[in-house]
């Protein structure tokens, strides 16, 4: 079993026996069939991977990495708003016709902001950071900008990253590590997508700056299962588990914004059949 395993079980486990129910309720998602759709939810979840360990991908069912860091890529690299840009199809029901979701996620990304040291817009304002001034406590992404929410599609779920450095005793580079602020999560779409798209994330910061990817917190204001997934769930949980697939990067890009999918490695990923036709709210 996984160290993800272990966790997303645990995880799930409480919020099926121990989480409050919405049912009833006035709530803003519905389902296709235009029934409201309930969840039952725990408040402040929190999650540690530490990537030195091992990876934290479930091997109850496939994680498409490949996919999680293509939404990387077009969030933190390609910084774009437009799914035409991504190949997953994750956000095509935010879409407009143009394939914009708004000025969301890469939009927030890219917008520049003038220092007195230079002109930088939030990702490069890291690189920049973590390069000059690597134990600063000011080193934050953030998507959650109020005044541009009526011109969001959907409001950002995974919204904030704060990039964290610490120093080992007899390590020959720092420690990078990440907390990863996150208002809502479908656990059942979205848990381990999220967790193994900003371990790739930590990943490829961390080596665009010369430092080892260490720990990554989770933090998870609403996480819910919702009603129609309770039986998916509990069928999911029940499975075999496997030991977690190795994952690494091309070790020859150093250059953040010169990484592809075809630099993650991906080997020894055991896991179960993938979970098919799981209806999704909006």
């Amino acid at each position: 079993m996984s160290k993800a395993d272990e966790l997303f079980i645990s995880m799930c486990r409480d919020i099926l026996d121990h989480g409050t129910t919405t049912e009833g309720e006035k709530v803003r998602p519905h389902w296709p069939d235009g029934e409201p759709a309930y969840t039952i939810k725990r408040f402040g979840v929190v999650n540690r991977y530490d990537l030195r360990e091992e990876f934290p991908a479930i091997t109850l069912r496939r994680t498409a990495l490949k996919s999680c860091m293509d939404e990387v890529l077009w969030i933190y690299q390609r910084k774009s708003n437009n799914v035409h840009d991504l190949k997953p199809h994750i956000w095509d029901e935010w879409a407009n016709g143009d394939g914009s979701i708004g000025k969301a996620y890469g939009y927030q990304i890219a917008q520049v902001t003038h220092y007195a040291d230079g002109d930088f817009d939030q990702m490069d304002r890291v690189l920049h950071d973590l390069r000059e001034t690597p134990f600063s406590r000011r080193i934050i992404t953030n998507m959650y900008t109020f005044a541009d929410l009526p011109e969001m599609n959907l409001y950002p779920c995974a919204y904030s990253v704060t990039y964290n450095v610490t120093e080992e005793p007899g390590s020959d580079r720092l420690v990078l590590n990440m907390l990863l602020m996150q208002r809502s999560q479908d656990v059942l779409a979205a848990n381990n997508w999220n967790v193994c798209q900003y371990a790739i994330l930590l990943m490829m910061v961390a080596q665009s700056v010369g430092m080892r990817a260490g720990e990554l917190v989770h933090v998870i204001a609403d996480a819910h299962i919702y009603d129609r997934h309770v039986p998916v769930v509990r069928e999911l949980i029940g499975r075999p588990t496997y030991p977690a697939p190795k994952v690494s990067l091309n070790p020859e890009v150093t250059d953040f914004y010169a990484f592809t999918t075809d630099d993650l490695v991906v080997e020894d990923y055991q896991h179960g059949p993938q979970v098919t036709d799981i209806p999704v709210a909006i």
